[in-house]
């Protein structure tokens, strides 16, 4: 099955597992090989094993787990039955885990042993499965049939960190994670015949990605945790992989690694988003893996993907972020919301998701009316961030209103930072700021200002308790004093500018 124009009409999400040939491969994990026939079968099987626990239409089936076979499936048969998946990245500490748990209202956990072992009491107020008993389900005697579910009900909920506070569920509906997936199919040209290597963690909507474009293709995943480039590189060798999707660093990791030339060869497909490349490491993809395109994206949850750069553009454009993917309106707009060469862009049209669960303050903020001229209208994302378009009509990323740091293909809360070193009683007070990296894309900067004499390594040891490795300052900057702005406020400006100089 070849896409030659991607068709707008959503579908149920469930319905991927019949996209491919019954006999071909679809999900190749360390369980065993799944082929399409064996992939709807389990799919419906888990789904009608989930809804014959007495749960409601709508609930929230979080899962905290590590890639395999359950994880890779969740996502269609939670939609399946009618529930929605909240599947939470598995680098996470306890204390994020339990503020997604308790806000988005869960009504079952799957998760393993050690790692509900770090959860304390009050953490969890649903019922819990672990992750042997999950796998159980798989043998459950039923199996539901692919979903009549109306494309706008919500299918998932995916945790993004916000500029301020914790972490937002972004509500993504069935229509939302389809037409993505159709999307990302059609223009990075994917068939039966290709193998997506699936290395980015499931909990993001770019790395879900990896299985639901795979499948609306009819290709087949391997799911991979790796540890070292070298883990990334003998899986690419062992199933023969065309696809693989990655961030800047990891990129920066596998152009180091000494790559045997048929795996090398084997790969025909290469993505990036979370940050720009170094113009140096793209030439070592280029030396390292001949064979394959280089495809540069941007994107934001809320949207799901804004734009991608055509492969033959990138050498002379190598900044540039591209144009709109299929389905998406791409504006830049000027302070009164007109037409502009420069400034914020916007993005309509139905890969846009249906705003923050439970949160309308912050949902108007971020979700309001497209522009006059939108071809689409309705609700938009305003994403705060600031490109600029050229005459060819090729965007260029300028900078973020709100103040997110972008490390390792992360979006981090310069807050959530803060309010962790806070709590750790060593500081009065904290400023976490990003500041540009090659290989991370930005790293982070915390400047604090300590109550009493304090050794770095007591206070790097409270945040490695508290916050998982990607939200770890590569810096700490010790002041006696932080400046202040006119207004008593802490002068983050100041701060950024002589961080910077």
């Amino acid at each position: 099955m070849k896409l030659t124009s991607p068709d707008p009409t959503p579908q149920p999400l469930d319905h991927l597992t019949l996209r491919g040939d019954p006999a071909a491969p679809a999900l190749l994990s360390r369980e065993g090989m799944l082929d399409y026939a064996a992939l709807e079968d389990a799919v419906g099987r888990l789904a009608a094993a989930l809804r014959a626990r007495g749960l409601r239409h709508g609930d929230r089936i979080a899962s905290w787990l590590p890639k395999n076979r359950l994880t890779s499936l969740l996502p269609l048969a939670a939609a399946r039955a009618g529930f929605v998946h909240v599947p939470v990245n598995p680098l996470l500490k306890r204390m994020q885990v339990a503020h997604i748990l308790a806000d988005c209202g869960a009504s079952l956990l799957i998760s393993g042993t050690a790692r509900l072992a770090t959860l304390e009491a009050g953490d969890v107020s649903c019922p819990v499965l672990d992750e042997a008993e999950a796998n159980a389900l798989f043998e459950h005697g039923d199996a539901l049939g692919p979903s009549g579910h109306d494309p706008e009900d919500l299918a998932a909920l995916l945790y993004t960190s916000g500029s301020t506070g914790r972490p937002k569920g972004v509500m993504l509906s069935h229509a939302n994670l389809w037409l993505g997936a159709i999307s990302v199919a059609h223009y990075l040209r994917l068939t039966p015949e290709d193998r997506t290597l699936a290395v980015l963690p499931l909990s993001f909507d770019y790395g879900q990605n990896q299985l639901l474009s795979t499948w609306a293709a009819g290709g087949a995943v391997v799911p991979l945790d790796y540890l070292t480039a070298r883990d990334v590189m003998r899986a690419v060798e062992r199933n023969q992989i065309s696809t693989l999707a990655g961030v800047p660093p990891l990129w920066v990791q596998l152009v180091e690694a000494p790559w045997p030339p048929a795996a090398a060869l084997s790969l025909r497909r290469l993505t990036n988003s979370g940050g720009k490349l170094a113009p140096s490491v793209v030439r070592r993809m280029r030396e390292v893996f001949p064979a394959a395109d280089i495809y540069s994206m941007y994107g934001l949850t809320e949207a799901f993907r804004s734009t991608y750069l055509e492969p033959a553009l990138l050498d002379a454009h190598p900044d540039s972020i591209g144009m709109a993917i299929p389905f998406a309106e791409i504006m830049v707009v000027d302070g009164e919301g007109r037409d502009a060469v420069e400034g914020e862009l916007v993005h309509a049209g139905p890969l846009v998701a249906k705003g923050y669960w439970q949160d309308p303050a912050r949902t108007a903020e971020r979700f309001k009316p497209a522009p006059a001229h939108s071809s689409f209208g309705g609700i938009a994302v305003w994403s705060g961030d600031m490109v600029r378009r050229d005459p060819q009509g090729l965007l260029y990323f300028v900078g973020r209103e709100d103040g997110m740091i972008k490390t390792s293909g992360n979006r981090v809360s310069p807050t959530e930072v803060e309010e962790a070193a806070i709590a750790s009683g060593l500081v009065y007070e904290a400023v976490a700021l990003g500041y540009p990296d090659d290989r991370l894309g930005e790293g982070i900067a915390l400047v604090v200002r300590p109550d009493r004499s304090v050794q770095e390594e007591e206070f790097r040891a409270f945040l490695k308790k508290q916050l998982p490795n990607f939200m770890q300052p590569s810096r700490i900057i010790w002041r006696d004093e932080l400046p202040r702005s006119p207004n008593g406020k802490l002068d983050r400006n100041l701060l950024k500018d002589e961080l910077n100089a």
